[in-house]
């Protein structure tokens, strides 16, 4: 059962940052938000729940798998658009927007959707070779 949990503790990463892309671009016409400030782009830390060499020393891989270690903004200036119009404007007339690249964060979202999709094609896998040793197993 270690693989299937393993690719669960990938959905469950997967999911949690296609909810954070989605956020962003949910955001990207965002000046304010309602703290005040001009909204930062986020991006999700993930990594092992264990680590190599822990992994090494005991021999199995007990606790695999990989967890969300936080959100984090993304370090990029503002996008500052000149909208005097706009009552968000400051003194020279310009708005900040959150700064990133919009088609990076679409292929983000493309290849974060991918991962999804390949573990469930791995839990899937699991959960038939699991299957098939238990039939195996009763003859």
């Amino acid at each position: 059962m270690q693989s299937m949990e393993i690719s669960r503790t990938g959905l469950d990463v997967e999911w949690r940052r296609l909810e954070v892309i989605a956020e962003n671009l949910a955001n990207a016409n965002t000046a304010r938000t309602a703290t005040g400030e001009p909204y930062r782009a986020m991006r999700l830390v993930s990594g092992p729940r264990q680590g190599f060499a822990d992994m090494l020393k005991t021999g199995e891989a007990a606790g695999g798998g990989v967890m969300v270690y936080g959100v984090e903004p993304i370090n990029a200036a503002p996008r500052r658009v000149y909208e005097p119009a706009n009552p968000q404007a400051d003194t020279d007339g310009f708005v900040s927007y959150p700064g990133y690249d919009h088609a990076g964060e679409m292929t983000l979202l493309l290849k974060t959707s991918r991962a999804y999709e390949a573990n469930l094609v791995a839990l899937g896998a699991a959960r038939q070779m699991y299957a098939k040793a238990m039939e195996l197993g009763r003859r």
